[in-house]
């Protein structure tokens, strides 16, 4: 009975030692893996080191090339307020997002003419203000402002001939109408959607700058923009 209880003893204390291992490795596996991965936080340096924390933060060249041209040239200023009307055609869009739908608008423009526009949204919008040239395309993609809101006033000057406009999101359970107003030098516009790309004419419009963009599509709803 002695070397019984003995033996037994001895199983209870490998399965503890086992149990223990394996919540050590289970911790481990959290703090230097999952941890950096999922959320940023990396106490050991091992995510970064390992590229994990690219994964939770990961690098948007387009931001990155949106903000060094604003370093140098005046591209967009945001105001708290609407904005006086530029020059040239004026346009009204709107258009309802439903739960985790998006929705991107995009309009044909010249370099260096200002253009003034406002949006606005029943509820709070993820959004990404980006433009590409017809030179270069979409592998030139500069992002000028990513995060959230529910209204922007700005007025924007491109800094090269091509298409330029927002990305929206609506991250929420409920609808959410959005409304762009805009003035200034827009020559056509362009919805892009799940339900396909839309071209749409701008009454009065001058005479669109020449040029194409190659294979655009929709930025990637799957893909959340990251925050500045």
């Amino acid at each position: 009975m002695t070397q019984i209880a003995a033996d037994g003893s001895r199983a209870k204390g490998r399965r503890g030692l086992l149990l223990g291992a394996g919540l050590g490795a289970v911790a481990a596996l959290l703090v230097l893996v999952v941890l950096p991965a999922e959320t940023g936080w990396d106490p050991t340096g091992v995510g970064e080191t390992l590229g994990l924390t690219e994964i939770a933060e990961p690098t948007n060249l387009e931001l990155e090339r949106g903000m060094a041209r604003m370093e140098s040239q005046e591209v967009l200023t945001v105001s708290e307020t609407p904005l006086p009307a530029s020059d040239g055609v004026s346009d009204v869009w709107e258009y309802e997002l439903l739960p985790f739908e998006s929705v991107e608008f995009k309009y044909t423009m010249p370099e260096g003419q200002p253009m003034t526009f406002r949006w606005e949204g029943t509820d709070t919008l993820a959004y990404d203000m980006h433009a590409h040239p017809f030179e270069g395309g979409e592998e030139v993609t500069e992002s000028y402002g990513v995060d959230e809101a529910q209204a922007m006033n700005g007025l924007y000057t491109p800094a090269f001939t091509g298409i330029h406009g927002w990305f929206w999101e609506n991250r929420s359970m409920n609808p959410v109408m959005l409304r762009l107003e805009a003035s200034g030098a827009m020559t056509a516009s362009t919805v892009y959607s799940a339900a396909g790309e839309q071209e749409r004419v701008l009454e009065g419009a001058a005479e669109s700058p020449q040029g194409s963009v190659e294979g655009h599509e929709m930025q990637s709803p799957d893909e959340p923009a990251a925050t500045q």
